[in-house]
């Protein structure tokens, strides 16, 4: 499921090339618009809770370790837009050991492109609000996640229903379809019993391979979206979806030295949500997402 051959000239990656790389992911997510777009909510008879989330790139410019030399030998991770649902039991975006769906996770695993797995997760049934994060905390516009920086996005829960599930994903950027998913295939189930789990959720994040292209060496391979001409480029893979850690050839770092996920409840006053008063992350109304 490895590519032998990286196609890395050895010259490494520049700080230049590195940031017009990250450019190309921010490019990507520029047609979303800033902060996160939710679908309706179905489930409006049970007291709903509202949660921030936070992720956040704790990477630093070392966190990498490649066979490049110079600059390129030690590198930080950023991270790219991404797309969340709150759901109920259910394997919305992907499931292990089964091929990608062709709703969209291709496009974030490969090349940071949130939009079309948005759009599809508000059409599914189990999904309750979906979306995308796109902007940095701060930032103007739309943005990959570089060290030091967050994404935050708002969802609600119901304490008694059955959609307290969350799944997120976001790319791991210097690679060719690696990605980060909160939860795994079947989300985070953000209620146990009567409480909310709030706080820092990082353990339940691990690395994933969508198995749609050819792996090549982190931060190195000539196909991956920080080095590549075109979204899209690279050596097709018609592989599973699967956990890192099942798939042989390249080391990755640790998860929790790239990236940090915490949940705060932001208010609680038992009132039911009503039907389709989903909102987006500036608080104004949202009626959807179109994929750029």
């Amino acid at each position: 499921m490895n590519d032998t051959d990286s196609g890395d000239d050895g010259s490494g990656t520049s700080r230049r090339n590195f940031l017009l790389g990250a450019g190309a992911v921010g490019a990507s997510a520029l047609a979303l618009g800033g902060g996160s777009v939710l679908a309706d909510t179905r489930f409006s008879v049970q007291p709903r809770e509202l949660l921030r989330v936070r992720i956040e790139n704790v990477s630093t410019g070392t966190t990498l370790g490649t066979t490049a030399d110079g600059e390129g030998s030690e590198q930080p991770v950023p991270l790219s837009p991404g797309a969340f649902a709150v759901h109920s039991p259910d394997e919305p975006m992907f499931s292990h050991g089964e091929p990608e769906r062709s709703n969209g996770l291709e496009e974030i695993a490969e090349d940071g492109m949130p939009g079309r797995m948005a759009d599809s997760l508000t059409g599914r049934d189990t999904v309750t609000s979906a979306g995308a994060f796109t902007t940095p905390v701060g930032a103007d516009g739309p943005a990959p996640l570089l060290p030091g920086d967050a994404y935050e996005f708002e969802v609600d829960v119901a304490r008694g229903g059955p959609d307290n599930y969350l799944s997120a994903v976001t790319m791991f950027v210097p690679s060719n379809d690696a990605f980060y998913a909160l939860g795994g295939a079947s989300g985070l189930k953000l209620v146990d019993g009567d409480e909310l789990v709030t706080g820092d959720v990082t353990d339940h994040v691990s690395l994933w391979d969508a198995g749609t292209e050819v792996n090549q060496e982190p931060g190195v391979g000539a196909h991956q979206v920080q080095r590549q001409r075109g979204a899209g480029v690279g050596d097709v893979e018609r592989e599973v979806v699967a956990p890192m850690r099942e798939v042989n050839g390249y080391d990755y770092p640790a998860t929790a030295d790239v990236v940090r996920v915490t949940v705060e409840r932001v208010e609680g006053d038992g009132e039911s949500m009503g039907e389709g008063e989903g909102e987006s992350m500036d608080g104004g109304n949202s009626d959807g997402m179109n994929d750029n």
